[in-house]
């Protein structure tokens, strides 16, 4: 079960760790007498804090409303809604309300009301990190603001500063005392008129004499804690310039002072090693990680230190790193240097910040082949494009695109020309067959002719023969000579026939 309570610093989430010990309502309040035992019952899971005095008057006006603000959605949005679990809540309207708007399970009864209470009564040990006075004075500065926002509702919105605001009302007290205050001295010119015109038109109600006496007590109370922190931080950075001037250069008057009162002692300090100033403070986050085998943290009190404030998140833990390396020199530098200026703390914060203006700048340099080109942004040119009506678009038929249509066109080609290509076949097959038939039909004939010329030539020998002898058994006479020319014309007549 996760519990919403609700602070004048800011908003806190709790996990109840032991619902069991809930169910005893009327000892439930023993399990809330010291610290160490109020967190073993509720443990912090997140906190919202204001920026300053006007949001947190904001975010109680909404929450006396049973309204919820932007600022309290987000939180509930983000950490209930992901952890799945039911919320108890001090109102059953804000109960109401979130579960309508949120559809988150929200439990209101008597026993979240014990649990509200012992909170509220460890509320200095269960929220890390708020200093007790500056709760004070959140609590004060909350309380003459939503007495006097009765009476003059209008001035809040125009002065937010919490200080002048009480100043404001310490030299005026009644509303009707705007018009001939001098209020020059605390405003500008500008926001005093505004004033003024706002005190003749305000919404407000009439308070007795009574209330404003005790506004102005209130505010009395409120600039005494303002300007004591005013001196309490004058004294503490006079102090730290005369004894660590070097560390107050590197991390800040707060940030060295919180280290030294966490190591017991400058002396102390400089007996530590980089990566233990490093992680100093965060060292229940260190064992943590150790026991569950996770990821350990980068960095403890040194997190708040400006220069690793002013640095991208993934650079942080780089910086702290090379930060706290820095530090520890000037630690012992200035625990035991004979020399109290601040020039090494000057110099090493002068290389640590051109090494952070490096690494910022990495992300823009371009990969090169050195790599140390710089990005370059082109000039931008306006470029007027121009255009025309598509006519496709009035068809309500569906289309196929141009891409599609192309495949087609080129399946519907690559059929065709196999089927010319599988005629083309059959043809030249065809023909093929016919001209072997024809070669046959020729050899045939070739045949036949060869032997009738054969047959010719036999008979012509027989004839020749024949003739032959005939000629031998005829006698010599005159009339011969004619006959065997004759033959011989004869002869010569066959064989250019052959």
């Amino acid at each position: 079960m996760l519990v919403l309570f609700e602070t004048s610093v800011g908003y806190a989430i709790f996990k109840v760790l032991n619902e069991k010990k809930l169910q005893e309502v009327d000892s439930l309040w023993k399990e809330f007498e010291t610290p160490e035992k109020a967190n073993k019952i509720v443990k912090l899971k997140h906190f919202e804090k204001f920026q300053d005095t006007a949001e947190a008057l904001a975010a109680f006006t909404a929450l006396m409303e049973g309204k919820i603000n932007k600022q309290l959605k987000k939180v509930l949005k983000k950490i209930v809604k992901e952890a799945h679990e039911p919320l108890a809540v001090a109102d059953a309207k804000l109960g109401g309300v979130i579960k309508e708007k949120l559809n988150l399970s929200c439990i209101h009864s008597p026993v979240v009301n014990e649990l509200m209470r012992g909170i509220r009564s460890q509320m200095d040990g269960l929220i890390p990190g708020v200093e007790p006075r500056e709760m004070a004075a959140m609590c004060l500065g909350l309380a003459h603001r939503e007495w006097y926002g009765w009476h003059f509702p209008e001035l809040g919105k125009i002065i937010s500063d919490n200080l002048t605001y009480c100043k404001c009302l310490q030299k005026v007290g009644d509303r009707k005392n705007y018009a001939s205050a001098k209020l020059s001295e605390l405003l500008p010119e500008e926001v005093e008129a505004e004033v003024k015109a706002a005190a003749e038109i305000s919404m407000g109600t009439e308070v007795s004499e009574e209330d404003i006496c005790n506004i102005l007590h209130l505010c009395t109370q409120v600039i005494e804690i303002s300007e004591y922190r005013t001196q309490l931080y004058e004294y503490l950075q006079n102090r730290m310039m005369a004894i660590a001037p070097n560390v107050t250069v590197m991390v800040g008057e707060l940030v060295g002072a919180r280290l030294i009162a966490h190591a017991g002692s400058l002396l102390n300090l400089a007996k530590h090693a980089a990566s233990t100033v490093q992680i100093l403070g965060a060292e229940k986050a260190l064992f943590r990680a150790l026991k569950s085998r996770r990821d350990t943290p980068k960095y403890g009190l040194i997190y708040h230190a400006s220069l690793v404030g002013q640095t991208s998140p993934k650079h942080k833990g780089k910086i702290s790193r090379m930060l706290a390396a820095k530090t520890v020199l000037a630690i012992r530098y200035d625990a035991f240097g004979e020399d109290s200026s601040s020039a090494m703390g000057v110099e090493n914060r002068a290389k640590l910040e051109a090494r952070l203006r490096t690494l910022e700048d990495r992300g823009i340099r371009k990969i090169s082949g050195t790599g140390k080109a710089l990005a370059k942004t082109e000039k931008y040119e306006h470029k007027s494009e121009v255009k025309t009506y598509d006519p496709s678009g009035d068809s309500t038929l569906p289309t196929c695109s141009k891409k599609r249509k192309i495949e087609q066109v080129d399946k519907e080609d690559e059929i065709v020309e196999k089927k010319a290509k599988k005629s083309r076949v059959k043809i030249k097959v065809e023909e093929a067959a016919e001209e072997e038939e024809e070669e046959e039909e020729e050899g045939v004939v070739v045949v036949e002719e060869e032997a009738v010329s054969v047959k010719k030539k036999k008979k012509d020998k027989k004839k020749r023969i024949k003739e032959e002898a005939f000629s031998e058994e005829e006698p010599c006479t005159s009339t011969a000579i004619p006959n065997t020319e004759k033959k011989k014309k004869k002869k010569k007549k066959r064989e250019n026939e052959n």
